[in-house]
């Protein structure tokens, strides 16, 4: 009997040290690669590297954001992977104050070849869906809000 109980101790303390452990979680390979892609279309936009933009997004990419038209009526503003390198290209939020702020990606879930990240910028709330393509983790979906009030375009 009691042996069970220091057993039982043991066991419970084991458990208990690794949930302590868990407390911050350790990214696998996956979710570094997943944050790459990410950091690649977020870095690439704040640094006007269309080739780092082209690399992170697949080629079926839409970028969406609500809208408000000026009839109350809100709609969703799109852009296209050729969009969003053209863009980035023509010099894309190189003039952002918050071009060299750190971006902070948080990938919430990975399941075979699909995730789900979000990326906060100095000026942006970027959420994205990810799929892996031939090796490499690529960008299919953004749904996207400014941090402060922007002028619809």
């Amino acid at each position: 009997m009691r042996n069970r109980v220091v057993v039982l101790c043991l066991l419970v303390a084991l458990f208990g040290i690794s949930a302590l452990a868990q407390g911050k979680p350790v990214l696998g390979q996956e979710e570094v690669a997943i944050s790459r892609a990410a950091l690649d279309y977020v870095e690439g936009w704040y640094q006007g590297d269309a080739e780092r933009m082209d690399r992170a997004l697949h080629p079926d990419f839409v970028k969406r954001a609500p809208l408000t038209l000026p009839t109350g009526k809100e709609v969703l503003k799109g852009a296209s992977k050729q969009t969003m390198v053209e863009m980035t290209r023509a010099g894309g939020g190189t003039n952002s104050p918050y071009a060299k702020q750190k971006c902070e990606v948080t990938v919430f879930d990975v399941h075979e070849k699909l995730a789900s990240a979000k990326v906060v910028s100095g000026d942006y709330v970027d959420y994205l869906h990810l799929l892996k393509t031939d090796g490499a983790w690529k960008i299919v979906n953004v749904l996207w809000l400014p941090l402060r009030p922007m002028d619809a375009k």
